[in-house]
C-alpha cells in the first residue's frame, strides 16, 4: 500500500488533532504547498515542449519509412527500420552515449544553420557495405580500421539517401541536405557546445539478420527558426491547406476526358408480361409522364438534373433547369 493513504486510525486522529485546536487546517495546507517542489537540473535544460517533440517525433516516423524502402531497394534484402525514441539531451551526453568508434555521418541543411550528426552502429554500416559488396551481409570489421574503398562505399550510400531526409522535412521547411563529413570517431565532431541542447531521435534497425541502432542529432540552434512550425496547431492548419498542385491539375485534366452516358427519360410505363408478350406495330404505350413535367436526365444510370425538351441547331437537345440534390428522385 502507498505510503501516501491513511489508515482509518489515522484519518480520526488527524481529524481529532484538528477539532482541539492542536493543528490548524490552514497550516496543513500551507505544508502541502511548500512541498510541490520539483528538482531543475539547468545542466540539462528542456527547451522544447511536448507538442514539439511529438513534431519531430512523426517527422522522423516518414523519414524512417522512406529509408526502410531506400535502403531495401539498394540492399535488397529484408529493411525494417522504426523510430525507438526521441530525446532532447546536452550534446555532451549524445557523445558519450555512442560508440568510441563508429559512423558518423554529418549533414548541412541549407538553408537553417548548424548540421545534423547521422550517427550509425558499426554492425549495420558494415551489412550495408557487405550488401553493396555482393556479400550475405556479414558484418565482420571494426570502425576505426575502415579502408579508403570501405570508407567511399559506405559515404555514397548515405550521401544517395539525403533525398529522403529532404521529403521528410518538407512538411515544415524546405532543405537541401548535403553529406559534409565522414567521420568514426565522435571525439573530433564538437558541432556545439558541450551544455547546449540537442534532440536526439533513435531508430531501430534490421537488415537481414542483423539489427542494431542509428541516431539523428539535431541541435537547437538549427531547430530554433522553425520552432513555431513544429507546434500540433501548424500541423493541423499545414494538412487542411496543403494540397499538391501539379497532381491536381493532373486528375482534373484526366476527369475532363472522361467519358460518361447521357440519358434524357422520356418517361416509364409499366405492363404485364402477357402485354408485352403481344405488342405488335403501330400499338401506342402510355407513359405516366405528363407533357409539362421536366424530364429526369440520367448520368450513367444516375439521376442528376430536371431538363425540358427542345431544339438547337436542328438537333434534339434538353435544357437544365435545375440540380437533383443527391441524385434522389422518383423513376
Amino acid at each position: 500500500m502507498s505510503d501516501d493513504i491513511l489508515s482509518q486510525n489515522e484519518i480520526d486522529a488527524l481529524l481529532s488533532s484538528i477539532s482541539s485546536g492542536e493543528m490548524v487546517a490552514d497550516e496543513l495546507k500551507k505544508e502541502e504547498e511548500e512541498q510541490k517542489v520539483k528538482v531543475y537540473d539547468f545542466k540539462r535544460a528542456l527547451r522544447f515542449s511536448k507538442d514539439q517533440i511529438r513534431s519531430i517525433s512523426r517527422i522522423h516516423e516518414n523519414y524512417a519509412r522512406l529509408l526502410t524502402t531506400f535502403f531495401s531497394g539498394q540492399l535488397r534484402t529484408y529493411v525494417n527500420i522504426n523510430v525507438a525514441s526521441v530525446d532532447q539531451i546536452p550534446y555532451e551526453e549524445f557523445i558519450r552515449s555512442i560508440p568510441k568508434m563508429t559512423i558518423l555521418n554529418v549533414y548541412s541543411v541549407e538553408p537553417l544553420d548548424g548540421s545534423i550528426i547521422l550517427e550509425v552502429n558499426p554492425n549495420i554500416a558494415f551489412t550495408m557495405m557487405d550488401r553493396v559488396l555482393g556479400g550475405q551481409g556479414a558484418n565482420k570489421g571494426k570502425a576505426e580500421s575502415l579502408t579508403e574503398i570501405e570508407s567511399l562505399v559506405i559515404t555514397q550510400l548515405f550521401e544517395k539517401a539525403v533525398s529522403n531526409l529532404e521529403e521528410a522535412w518538407s512538411t515544415i521547411v524546405d532543405i537541401e541536405p548535403s553529406l559534409q563529413e565522414f567521420e568514426v570517431n565522435p571525439q573530433f565532431l564538437q558541432m556545439v557546445p558541450p551544455n547546449d541542447t540537442v534532440v536526439v531521435v533513435s531508430l531501430n534497425t534490421q537488415i537481414g539478420e542483423t539489427s542494431g541502432m542509428m541516431n539523428i542529432c539535431i541541435p537547437h540552434i538549427m531547430l530554433e527558426p522553425i520552432i513555431p512550425k513544429l507546434s500540433g496547431h501548424y500541423w493541423l492548419e499545414n494538412a487542411s491547406q496543403e494540397r499538391d498542385l501539379e497532381s491536381y491539375e493532373d486528375i482534373s485534366r484526366s476527369l475532363k476526358k472522361t467519358e460518361v452516358e447521357a440519358t434524357a427519360l422520356l418517361g416509364s410505363a409499366n405492363i404485364t408480361l402477357n402485354e408485352l408478350l403481344h405488342l405488335k406495330g403501330d400499338d401506342v404505350i402510355a407513359l405516366n409522364q405528363n407533357i409539362d413535367e421536366p424530364l429526369t436526365f440520367l448520368i450513367n444510370q444516375e439521376p442528376k438534373m430536371l431538363v425540358q425538351p427542345g431544339k438547337i441547331h436542328n438537333k434534339t437537345a434538353v435544357q437544365v433547369l435545375e440540380e437533383i440534390q443527391g441524385g434522389e428522385v422518383d423513376l
